[in-house]
């Protein structure tokens, strides 16, 4: 199997299976509600861990090298530590049920704030928030639901966005909508520039390249050259807006979310575009791993994040 359809397989697969797991997540909502939803899904999850050994060698690789890159023996994978990762991201899609049942509320979670970013979602121009498949950004809804009212567009390059959308709505979503964004053609450009100058927010994920091809740089993530999509900041520079962080993490007295500014504005001229494009990667590959380092078992990337044109077939 050669890298590319090695990659299409997984990347389709995941598509796939993202859909089909908010179909019943959503359904559970309605007809099952969480406690009799909770040992199904765990199943399916258990399920996954048994049989999926590419996902158990990607979890396996990413908690030995956040071992190695930050010198604590302790977060070495074993058996079981790659299980309970695993069983996170089941307890997440089941926080995801509150979330959309609207039983999740700000009172419940708690803000990390020092820039005051809320103050500006009433701006009369949206900004863009970069998170990452760390803990779990469906509680940024909480935000835009149920704290500021402001409509949150979450950028995705999945083609059945306009399904889930409908998912969404169905389970009670009002100010969160899914957009497609596969490509930067000019009628997606001028409507995320109309929905920032409107107010609205863009929120995206920094962390994923995109499932059918596009531009990513390499940059050092835990010690290792790892590709990162060039998406959020070729945007942010694109739509002239300021670029900040958002990260959702559960511990033990619930969700933190914390908001934390990243760039004010992303310029570059055509001579130094990759430069300027790759240092911010960079410095975003580094915040992600600072976080990940405070949730070691929450970073839900369940493949080969580092696979590489020079590492062995499996």
């Amino acid at each position: 199997m050669s890298e590319s359809e090695h990659k299409q397989h997984w990347a389709e697969h995941q598509e796939r299976g993202s859909f089909l797991l908010m179909k019943l997540t959503a359904w559970g909502v309605k007809i099952l509600g969480r406690r009799v939803l909770s040992p199904v899904l765990h199943g399916i999850v258990l399920y996954f861990f048994l049989f999926g050994r590419s996902a158990r060698h990607s979890a396996w690789q990413y908690q030995q090298r956040l071992a190695d890159w930050s010198q604590r023996p302790g977060l070495r994978p074993t058996g079981w530590r790659v299980f309970r990762q695993f069983m996170a991201f089941a307890d997440a899609l089941l926080d995801k049920l509150d979330v959309w049942d609207g039983k999740l509320g700000l009172d419940q979670i708690e803000i990390v704030d020092d820039a005051l970013l809320r103050d500006q979602f009433r701006g009369e121009r949206g900004q863009m928030l970069v998170g990452a498949h760390l803990g779990n950004l469906e509680v940024c809804r909480a935000l835009a639901e149920l704290g500021e009212k402001v409509t949150m567009n979450v950028l995705v390059h999945t083609k059945h966005a306009e399904r889930f959308n409908r998912l969404l709505g169905e389970a009670g979503a009002t100010n969160l909508r899914l957009v497609q964004v596969s490509e930067l053609d000019p009628a997606i450009m001028l409507q995320l520039s109309q929905r920032l100058d409107r107010g609205e927010w863009l929120a995206i994920a920094g962390d994923r390249v995109p499932l059918h091809g596009g531009r990513n740089v390499r940059v050092d993530f835990l010690g290792h050259s790892a590709a990162f999509p060039q998406g959020p900041w070729l945007l942010a520079g694109l739509l002239k807006c300021p670029i900040n962080l958002i990260f959702c993490l559960k511990g033990a007295g619930g969700y933190r979310v914390i908001l934390e500014p990243f760039a004010a504005a992303i310029e570059w001229r055509r001579s130094d575009r990759q430069q300027v494009i790759a240092q911010w990667t960079q410095r975003y590959a580094d915040r992600l791993a600072y976080y990940c380092l405070q949730a070691p078992q929450q970073w839900f990337n369940f493949y080969p994040f580092w696979k590489s044109d020079d590492e062995p077939r499996t």
